[in-house]
């Protein structure tokens, strides 16, 4: 999904109003949803500051927040526009049920969170929704800088990777839908403007003769975003992740401080998982983590190597265990997550990113490999 996508645009809204309230305080509590329709935006769910007065004051700054994220994705249209839709704020303050488990470094809910790394693309992510987000990556910067001024915001891309002794070899049909400026514009028009920069995209040789495009399969596609399609905050869920190549626990990411382990814990079973397999430990890896509410340990350490492993998945779990503080405050400290670093995550996956000088990305980072390998 491209960030103009209805529920990616929920979702830019709620990381960038986190991100807000994490510069303000880095233990500010927030669980942020957002519904987006034609011309409007409603906002809601619990938030918590040290000073009920500043959180009380930092209301008002919601609403901007919400356009400043629809101006930067794009959206100028009749019936969506950042300047002229109706945004409304339901948020407030935080459950003081929930907040008294949390405040004693407990979990902020109960819940299992996957993780999962393998080593057929650089990024030891899976290659279909890896280079599924590069091609919508590539055609946001050229919409942007004005090399393609009639794209528009809202995209979905979709491939059907072929697979030789496990390796991805080439693509066998490849799907973008794009919303453009004009009814004028055939499928072939759009596929025309499309083509070059998914070639560019993708590795060589793996488009042929033999790979099947479906570019605006539907005809025309001028209506989008909210104004075509209602949006909500955490609804892409397997977007976010693997692409539907590994298990999900089922919690959504965007919206949510790092004190939730649906976010937090799953990003550092992402974290020990690219670590396994970047330590030569495993070709492929899936952990496992569980939680309890108020509970600080996890439950469970669960480790698949799939078969590809160079030692036991039982050994590998122990070495996890020994190698990193698995408590929702030892996962923050560790990945340094109390940062406003979320925003940019909320489009074009949360995984296979680079990791960032400011703590952005962190979790994308191989520094543990060596200790894993000690540790096993």
């Amino acid at each position: 999904m491209s960030e103009g996508h209805p529920d990616k645009v929920c979702d830019r809204i709620s990381d960038a109003i986190l991100d807000s309230f994490l510069r303000e305080e880095e233990d500010a509590r927030v669980a942020c949803e957002t519904f987006a329709t034609s011309g409007m935006v409603v906002i809601g769910g619990e938030v918590g500051l040290s000073d009920q007065e500043k959180l009380k004051n930092y209301m008002g700054r919601i609403g901007q927040i919400a356009r400043d994220c629809i101006k930067d994705i794009g959206y100028e249209q009749e019936k969506f526009h950042w300047n002229t839709c109706h945004v409304l704020n339901f948020l407030h303050e935080q459950s003081a049920h929930i907040a008294q488990g949390v405040d004693k470094d407990g979990a902020g809910d109960q819940g299992i969170m996957f993780g999962f790394a393998t080593n057929e693309t650089p990024e030891l992510m899976p290659a279909p929704i890896q280079y599924a987000h590069a091609i919508l990556r590539r055609l946001a910067e050229v919409r942007k800088s004005g090399a393609e001024p009639t794209l528009r915001p809202d995209a979905k891309s979709q491939l059907s990777v072929v697979y030789e002794d496990g390796k991805p070899v080439g693509v066998s049909s490849i799907v973008l839908s794009t919303q453009h400026e004009s009814e004028d514009q055939s499928s072939d028009d759009i596929r025309a403007i499309v083509e070059p920069y998914i070639r560019e995209v993708l590795p060589d040789g793996w488009i042929t003769d033999a790979t099947e495009w479906w570019v605006n399969p539907t005809g025309t596609f001028v209506i989008g975003g909210p104004d075509g399609d209602a949006g909500l905050t955490g609804r892409k869920i397997i977007v976010d992740t693997y692409g539907g190549a590994a298990p999900h626990g089922g919690g959504a990411f965007s919206g949510k401080d790092p004190t939730k382990v649906d976010r937090s814990a799953a990003y550092a079973a992402r974290y020990l998982a690219k670590n396994v397999v970047a330590a030569g430990m495993a070709e492929r890896c899936t952990i496992q983590l569980s939680y309890a509410i108020g509970v600080s340990k996890p439950l469970s350490i669960y480790a698949d190597t799939h078969g590809t492993g160079e030692l036991a998945d039982a050994e590998i779990e122990r070495a996890v265990a020994r190698s990193m503080d698995l408590t929702p405050r030892g996962i923050r400290t560790h990945l340094e997550l109390n940062k406003a670093i979320y925003e940019r995550t909320a489009a074009y996956g949360h995984f296979g990113r680079a990791p960032e000088d400011d703590g952005g990305f962190s979790w994308e980072r191989t520094d543990l490999a060596e200790t894993l390998k000690k540790n096993a």
